[in-house]
């Protein structure tokens, strides 16, 4: 509850015109861990709750299915550790622990450089190197930055399909200007969902940018906008024609 109070302050700083700095800072890499090609997307922040700087989502490109990352950031070196269900997305990452989390025996650990990272991820009797890319990130503490095209794997998932926001920045400033949904299956986007947004508000509401698209239930999907006290939009998914419609209640 308390990511939401913090992102509903700054909303209302938004519709009431002031100045402010968002929290967004955001890299994505591609590469691998062991002989298996992942993508990665990762948000650092001075502290998300109960210990936690840096919070994430990685898929493998095989499977197409989001992992949410949570962890500790000490310089360059980051611990993460995996959510294993909505369940618990639900007790760490959305309503926040409230005691400090402990990251040892967490999967995967990395050491960033410039230009990527590198690492080991272990569970159980698995052990595998990691190696990644950066290829794109944005920033929006400051004047805003953004590099490269900023994909961001949201948490939200269902059985068939992933969801992944294209974030770019206009004149209005950074935000969300189109949701794709991709198949699982086919491995590729099958829908491309638009956003006539002028004040460039989609996608960014929630403090972890990896919330900013959420599942209501395995045919309903929610879109979060900042501005006027924030707000949502509800996407509906209709078997018969196979793509999401906006849902007017």
């Amino acid at each position: 509850m308390g990511k939401w109070l913090l992102a509903v302050t700054l909303c209302l700083l938004v519709s009431s015109g002031k100045a402010f700095a968002g929290w967004y800072q955001v890299k994505n890499y591609e590469g691998s861990i062991g002989p298996n090609p992942v993508h990665l997307s990762l948000q650092r922040y001075d502290g998300f709750g109960s210990g936690i700087t840096v919070e994430g989502s990685y898929f493998y490109d095989a499977k197409q299915s989001p992992i949410a990352l949570y962890g500790k950031a000490e310089g360059t070196k980051l611990t993460l550790c995996e959510i294993a269900d909505d369940k618990e997305l639900d007790r760490v990452l959305v309503m926040g622990s409230k005691t400090p989390v402990d990251t040892t025996g967490c999967p995967l650990s990395l050491d960033l450089s410039e230009s990527g990272a590198t690492g080991i991820w272990i569970k159980g009797l698995e052990k595998f190197p990691v190696v990644l890319q950066q290829v794109a990130g944005l920033d929006d503490t400051a004047e805003g930055r953004v590099k490269g095209i900023v994909e961001i794997p949201f948490w939200a998932q269902t059985a068939i399909h992933r969801f992944t926001g294209i974030f770019t920045k206009t004149d209005a400033g950074i935000c969300m200007t189109k949701l794709q949904v991709i198949s699982k299956k086919q491995r590729k986007a099958v829908q491309s969902i638009r956003f006539d947004d002028n004040d460039c508000n989609a996608g960014m509401l929630m403090t972890p940018i990896y919330l900013n698209v959420q599942k209501q239930d395995e045919e309903i999907i929610s879109v979060n906008f900042r501005g006027n006290g924030g707000y949502t939009v509800e996407y509906g998914f209709s078997p018969k024609t196979g793509t999401y419609h906006r849902l007017v209640h």
